[in-house]
């Protein structure tokens, strides 16, 4: 008997529909699912909210007064010094959790279900991914107030310190991609999440994030000017106005213009991780 190669009638595989406007469509009923998940696993962005807040208050207290900056060991300087690498870390921390939650998803087949309708293929991680960047703005909120109750301070106008907070997101969803592409990667959560972090804690402590990069051995000093992160960093303390007095700003191009390098990383970064994920959740899902 011959193999039956064709469907039957009227039972048509449903085929993804076309247009940048089903694709945002798609995408943003996929967020929609992915916050009320959120919504009703609390713990989830409680937990989420704890370590950045962990990271303020450790890094403030213990090594404010300790970490010379602009020729400065003052722990105000050091806490203003401070709060944009806390900002920025945590925006690409959670890179883990889209990773993991990506995975969650693999690995209880939903993504195959998702993949049987006809939807926008990339619309499943873009939904995923918008979902995250809303946590992480709730979570930057969060860290913020906190910050202003250890004594942080800004001193600019509101309309750069909220180009400084653009920017964080930005990173923070470019980053979330490459969380997507790690998810799509493995085969459980667990493996998503500590693939997600191994990176990133010599990405986020090879920078000016927690010190002045001028007093890192040459090598190092220029791995860190050149560090994506160190140049959102960068701009985020001058929107924010949180250079300490006498501060030397480094020659490297990133440093000298790091609101455009900035975006110029972040976009790149969105641009190429987006490109590898899709591919990869066409292939991981055949």
């Amino acid at each position: 008997m011959s193999a039956v190669t064709d469907t039957a009638p009227g039972t048509r595989a449903p085929q993804p529909r076309g247009g940048i406007s089903q694709s945002v469509s798609d995408s943003l009923v996929i967020a929609k699912r992915n916050l009320i998940r959120m919504a009703r696993i609390p713990e989830m962005v409680i937990f989420g909210l704890i370590q950045p807040v962990m990271f303020v208050v450790l890094f403030t207290y213990v090594f404010g007064g300790s970490i010379q900056v602009g020729g400065s060991t003052s722990a105000s300087a050091y806490r203003e010094f401070l709060m944009a690498g806390i900002f920025a870390q945590t925006v690409t921390f959670a890179t883990a959790g889209a990773g993991a939650g990506i995975a969650d998803d693999m690995h209880k087949g939903l993504i195959d279900r998702f993949r049987s309708l006809p939807m926008a293929r990339g619309a499943v991680l873009t939904g995923r991914t918008l979902a995250d960047l809303v946590q992480t703005a709730l979570t930057l909120v969060v860290l913020a107030i906190v910050a202003v109750i250890v004594g942080w301070r800004v001193h600019e106008n509101m309309a750069k310190v909220l180009l400084g907070f653009l920017l964080l997101l930005l990173l923070g969803y470019a980053f979330s991609w490459i969380g997507a592409l790690i998810g799509l990667s493995v085969r459980t959560p667990e493996a998503a999440t500590s693939g997600g972090l191994i990176w990133l804690f010599p990405l986020t402590f090879i920078s000016n994030a927690f010190v002045d990069a001028n007093q890192m051995p040459t090598f190092l000093r220029h791995i860190a000017e050149w560090n994506p992160f160190s140049a959102t960093v960068q701009a985020c303390r001058e929107l924010f106005g949180n250079l300490p007095p006498g501060f030397q700003t480094s020659d490297a191009w990133p440093m000298q213009n790091p609101i455009l390098a900035s975006v110029l990383w972040s976009v790149l970064i969105l641009v190429v991780f987006r490109t590898l994920a899709v591919r990869k959740y066409r292939s991981a899902s055949v």
